[in-house]
């Protein structure tokens, strides 16, 4: 098992971005929401990371988040289940508004790594 997070995992096209925002399904656990999309086009599941400039006006600050999301995501992505076949865009928000720390973080984004095999059969 690879604990790796290569740039083919990384959600980059514009217009699979695009296409999350406009028809993706949206699932939160504070202080984080993912927007998922299950693609049959995908040959893996690809993820991105984001954080609002309205809550954090510092790039340093919104790209410590970045971080903290990547890592989080990067070591619990096997909670995923590779073998059902599903392949998903999936983009993390980070909605909160003050530094909760990796440890609020890690525990939301496994909960919605946990939730997702069951909302895309929905």
């Amino acid at each position: 098992m690879s604990f790796k997070l290569p740039n083919n995992e990384k959600l980059k096209s514009r217009k699979m971005i695009a296409a999350l925002f406009s028809e993706g399904k949206s699932i939160a656990n504070y202080p984080v929401r993912m927007i998922f999309l299950e693609q049959d086009e995908l040959d893996r599941t690809k993820a991105a990371f984001t954080v609002p400039k309205r809550n954090f006006k510092r790039a340093v600050d919104r790209n410590h988040f970045k971080r903290l999301m990547r890592e989080a995501y990067r070591l619990h992505k096997n909670k995923l289940n590779p073998n059902n076949g599903n392949h998903f865009a999936l983009l993390f928000l980070y909605i909160g508004r003050k530094d909760g720390g990796f440890g609020e973080i890690e525990k939301a984004i496994v909960s919605l790594l946990k939730k997702l095999p069951d909302l895309s059969n929905r």
